[in-house]
């Protein structure tokens, strides 16, 4: 019997923990789902990533409540990505940030990418008749800006490109913490179909100069320790090179995307097996390895008949 796509099959519940990783710092994480990140500031409350419905918002507003009733004033997306992004209609923020190149993104393939991710993982988009539409930000900027919650500082940054080339992370100088989006992840796989590969180890590089002594990351354990926010670091750059080298390797001889798959593999099952939606992403990362080893520099376009094509042809 053919294995199920994606993550079809996949509906256990998920255990959610809500973390502080930081005075007024939370992280909202559920055992490898994607993560919401929270900073509490004097006068308001800034959430990072938002969920992929407004109902599944509501369970990251919960937790809000449970620590403060300032109002939630901004809604940051780290990524263009729908399960990052559709729940924000439901957080009532005045302000909605996001990278320009985010924002392209989200108009170049926003609407193929919703699609594309419902159908590989439906039990993310729990109530998802209740997402009003694509999430559009309200404010964008190139590479930096600042954010003042009454005197508490939030730095938004664009690193580099990396798990896409919009990516941006939230630094909180006062308590030296870092919510990181899919940049970074903790023992959780790496999502990189939209990826940069060889970008991406360069904004890790420029991630660990800030030395962060907390980070929520992507997916996966809130961190609160320096030595295990290094460690996260260590294991998704170990995962992006794992993955791509012997991809790479196999495009250099003219192999096909199958013998790439084998290849990927071979060089990573044992290492990864474990991860959270490893199995997930494993034919989506070896589809983008093989087409930037082969000069292909912008990531093609995920659709939902594009995914179950490749599917077949590496999983069958």
């Amino acid at each position: 019997m053919a294995k199920a796509f994606a993550s079809t099959a996949d509906m256990a519940a998920k255990t959610i923990s809500f973390t502080e990783v930081g005075d007024g710092l939370h992280a909202f994480t559920a055992e490898g789902d994607p993560n919401t990140g929270v900073i509490i500031g004097d006068d308001a409350v800034m959430v990072v990533d938002a969920q992929a419905t407004p109902v599944m918002a509501e369970l990251v507003m919960e937790r809000v409540r449970s620590v403060t009733d300032k109002p939630i004033r901004y809604v940051v997306l780290s990524h263009y990505h729908a399960v990052r992004v559709l729940g924000a209609s439901a957080y009532g923020a005045e302000q909605i940030i996001a990278s320009e190149t985010c924002r392209s993104m989200i108009h170049e393939r926003g609407q193929e990418d919703w699609d594309s991710e419902f159908g590989r993982f439906p039990r993310l988009f729990q109530a998802h008749e209740s997402i009003p539409g694509l999430t559009w930000p309200t404010m964008t900027f190139r590479d930096r800006m600042t954010v003042w919650l009454g005197k508490r500082r939030v730095d938004l940054i664009h690193p580099g490109r990396a798990h896409t080339a919009g990516d941006i992370i939230a630094w909180v100088p006062d308590e030296q913490a870092m919510f990181s989006g899919d940049i970074v992840e903790y023992r959780s796989a790496c999502y990189c179909g939209d990826a940069h590969f060889s970008d991406w180890q360069d904004t890790l590089d420029r991630i660990a100069r800030f030395e962060p002594r907390t980070l929520a990351p992507g997916r996966g354990d809130a961190l609160s320790d320096p030595a295990r926010v290094r460690e996260a670091i260590s294991l998704t750059r170990d995962f992006l090179k794992s993955t791509y080298a012997p991809v790479a390797a196999v495009a250099a001889r003219g192999g096909s995307l199958k013998e790439a798959w084998d290849a990927c593999r071979a060089a990573c099952d044992d290492k990864f097996r474990d991860y959270a939606i490893y199995e997930h992403c494993l034919p989506f990362n070896v589809a983008r390895a093989y087409d930037e080893a082969n000069g292909i520099d912008t990531p093609r376009i995920w659709t939902a008949e594009r995914d179950r094509i490749m599917w077949e042809q590496l999983r069958g």
